[in-house]
């Protein structure tokens, strides 16, 4: 499941957490946010955004 997550701290600073997304996905889906909530001052990939979609090849039967 794709979800993004606002946490928002005591002194009003907001952070994003995304889950689910493979790769750069996760800051296209979040770049609305970012740009409402004002100036970034990290970023931090997780594990996720290093993984890939890799398709597995399909084997095709030739018959004879």
């Amino acid at each position: 499941m794709k979800t993004i997550e606002i946490i928002v701290s005591p002194t009003g600073q907001a952070r994003l957490e995304t889950r689910g997304f493979q790769g750069a996905e996760c800051r296209e889906a979040s770049r609305f946010l970012e740009l409402a909530l004002g100036r970034k001052t990290s970023d931090t990939a997780t594990s996720e955004f290093h993984q890939t979609n890799v398709q597995q090849p399909t084997q095709l039967e030739q018959k004879e």
